[in-house]
């Protein structure tokens, strides 16, 4: 980490620095987490890079300050009691977790869509009901299961459309991605996104496929996205504003 220096009272921003091979140009990442990040084209001289960061200082203090404002204005989530009282937001749909104590070697998580409604439903024994850490790693274990389920079914469609390749997908929860792309076309999704709407999942798909054409956030690259998906808009802008909360949902241990 590295910290914009600055003049006068106001403290110094902590900033992660990540030299690219892919990127053609300085760029500055305000996180959903708060996170700053410095993208730094391996061509560029750090020094330079330093110069543009501290040229950006008020709107990276603004973006932040935005970030806070919309983290405020969320409702915020009480940890899960595990009681059969549970919601968790499924493709943002408020869904019950409940538990039925059942004769298992392991607790058992099914998704179901019934006529009054999604529900989860965990299976397990007794002794398992009594450990929320238990109950906790079962369930984040079957939505894992299921985002590479749909994430491989996401994928398999839209590269069918866009005429590319790639591979996996792997199932991942970064603190500060949603998606990545690897030059050999080695996809990694976020888990969480199965909390998202169903629209924002894709959106992330599309996003990385695209980079099998484009390796870069130009603005060709924007422009096929949109070509792929004329709504994205909306859906990177929900990322951008909610992303955060589903972070606060089976937090990361």
């Amino acid at each position: 980490m590295t910290a914009i220096p600055l003049q006068g009272p106001l403290p110094p921003i902590q900033v992660v620095e990540r030299v690219s091979k892919q990127a053609r140009c300085i760029r500055i990442e305000v996180r959903p987490d708060g996170e700053v990040r410095l993208i730094i084209p391996r061509y560029v001289a750090k020094r330079d890079a330093y110069e543009f960061l501290r040229s950006r200082d008020e709107w990276i203090r603004r973006k932040i300050a935005e970030l806070r404002l919309r983290s405020d204005a969320e409702p915020s989530r009480t940890p899960l009691r595990w009681d059969g009282s549970d919601t968790i937001p499924l493709h943002s749909v408020e869904t019950p977790v409940q538990i039925v104590t059942a004769r298992l070697q392991r607790p058992r998580v099914r998704f179901e869509d019934g006529p009054e409604g999604p529900r989860i439903t965990i299976f397990c024994t007794q002794a398992v009901r009594n450990h929320p850490a238990q109950l906790g790693n079962a369930l984040r274990s079957a939505l894992r299961e299921l985002a590479r389920h749909q994430g491989q079914r996401l994928l398999d469609e839209e590269a069918a459309r866009l005429d590319v390749d790639f591979r996996g997908p792997r199932i991942a929860d970064q603190k500060s991605l949603w998606g990545s792309c690897t030059p050999r076309g080695d996809i990694s999704l976020n888990w969480r996104l199965v909390l998202a709407p169903p629209e924002v999942f894709r959106y992330v798909v599309v996003h990385e496929l695209c980079h099998r054409l484009r390796l870069d956030h130009s603005r060709q690259f924007w422009s096929l996205v949109l070509r792929q998906m004329p709504e994205s808009g909306a859906w990177r802008t929900w990322l951008r504003q909610h992303g955060a909360s589903l972070h606060t949902i089976l937090p990361k241990r």
